[in-house]
């Protein structure tokens, strides 16, 4: 009966709250744990938003996705300040558990990689990485071949008339997204007149928006990563702050990157 659900049991808390399991005596293991565990649930509320916006882009029903573009954003926001929380971990404090670490990285986060294939950072190695989780390898794979964000934008911009490129409308959407000169034209276009394409210049904007807060959230991440563990080597492998110096270099929409430029 609705009556007897209270705010514990909707919430599953008794549940929640006993899957944080520390490996070590460290004090900030729980730390490390609660954040990282976190995060997976504001990305899973971001994916939630972000293939719901993309259907009703597909739709040309934009106004409802504006809302979960926006909504995407401020979830954004709180994962970039929970960067400020792990940061009051010292180098001290990790080293008493990062023996416990094993191989585990966040690398490995296949909802971080499905929100890096919606957004169109398309990378078929990364798929690879779950081969021993077939639902997770399989789900993986479907993400990499449906179309990004982005991708539903361009096919808007098609059917609205701008001149877009079979190529991209109807690309192989496995592989990673190149810019496109009459991309970059249309959305020109769309900028030199925002009163004629409003929802098109402020569909745009969100883009932008999501890619803002994706940038900052990758910055946050390489300062916390320098800031405990220096240059050293990640945990699964990678070249820990090199490497991620190299992904903030990927942009995800880059006509409406260069499009500034060009204005």
């Amino acid at each position: 009966m609705p009556d007897t659900i209270t705010y514990r049991s909707y919430l599953r808390l008794p549940d929640l709250l006993d899957c944080q399991h520390p490996l070590s005596d460290a004090h900030d293991e729980l730390l490390f744990i609660a954040i990282h565990q976190a995060s997976e649930i504001w990305l899973k509320l971001a994916l939630h938003e972000l293939h719901a916006a993309r259907a009703l882009v597909a739709a040309d029903d934009l106004r409802p996705a504006f809302k979960m573009m926006t909504r995407v954003a401020r979830i954004q926001e709180q994962m970039i300040r929970s960067w400020e929380v792990l940061a009051t971990m010292t180098p001290a404090d990790y080293t008493k558990m990062r023996g416990k670490l094993g191989t585990s990285s966040g690398f490995q986060s296949d909802q971080y990689r499905e929100i890096e294939f919606m957004l169109g950072n398309k990378d078929a190695a990364m798929v690879e990485i779950h081969a021993d989780d077939p639902p997770t390898h399989a789900r993986l794979k479907m993400r990499l071949a449906q179309p990004s964000l982005y991708d539903e934008a361009l096919r808007l911009l098609a059917r609205r008339g701008f001149d877009i490129p079979a190529g991209v409308t109807q690309r192989d959407f496995t592989l990673p997204y190149a810019a496109s000169p009459e991309v970059e034209r249309a959305w020109a276009a769309v900028y030199a007149d925002t009163d004629r394409y409003w929802d098109l210049y402020e569909l745009a904007e969100k883009l932008v928006d999501i890619e803002y807060h994706v940038q900052l959230w990758r910055f946050g991440h390489l300062k916390t990563v320098e800031r405990v563990i220096g240059f050293k080597t990640g945990t699964g492998g990678t070249a820990g702050v090199q490497y991620l110096a190299k992904v903030l270099e990927k942009a995800f929409f880059p006509e409406l990157l260069s499009v500034r430029t060009a204005l």
